[in-house]
């Protein structure tokens, strides 16, 4: 199934604010691992976000992190929403600021 990607004001406001090389980095390993399977975790790459509400999921690309939920329409369409593009080193700051645990 193909699904829509989606980009949170903040995450465009992330991928401008990266250089040119690191957004072109970013948008193609969005397209490629989150078009088609972005719910499939692996052990580096994708990564499912235990004890996580939101952000649901997190894609490694280098030194940047793309976290991401992964929803579905009431007709089925598959719909995942970029929130934020980090810094590896800004992670775990804004996972404490921004992320939701699971009630």
């Amino acid at each position: 199934m193909r699904y829509e990607i989606i980009f949170s004001p903040e995450a465009e406001e992330d991928i401008i604010a990266l250089r040119a090389s690191d957004r072109a980095k970013a948008l193609d390993a969005i397209e490629t691992f989150l078009r088609y399977e972005p719910e499939k975790t692996s052990k580096s790459r994708i990564k499912s976000l235990r004890e996580m509400q939101r952000p649901q999921y997190r894609l490694r690309i280098d030194d940047l992190r793309a976290f991401y939920d992964v929803s579905y329409t009431d007709d089925g369409v598959g719909v995942v929403e970029v929130l934020r593009i980090r810094e590896k080193s800004e992670t775990m700051r804004w996972l404490a600021e921004f992320g939701r645990g699971d009630e």
